[in-house]
């Protein structure tokens, strides 16, 4: 598993931390601690990418940190 840029914010609406993974669409988790969210995002990329590939889905690179947004 490669080094994904994953995004995690607070979600006032949702009263969780949120994270995303850009480069995975749809990949995403919640907890309550950035700790819990970090190791939820973790096991989603892991599973992201195993679903994917049993589909046939090529699986991008990791590009990294975004030099600009």
């Amino acid at each position: 598993m490669g080094k994904y840029e994953i995004i995690i914010w607070w979600s006032k609406e949702d009263d969780c931390y949120l994270a995303e993974v850009p480069e995975l669409s749809g990949c995403m988790a919640d907890g309550e601690s950035v700790t819990e969210v970090a190791a939820a995002i973790e096991e989603s990329i892991k599973i992201w990418i195993e679903v994917n590939r049993e589909r046939g889905v090529e699986i991008p690179e990791p590009k990294g940190r975004l030099m600009y947004a």
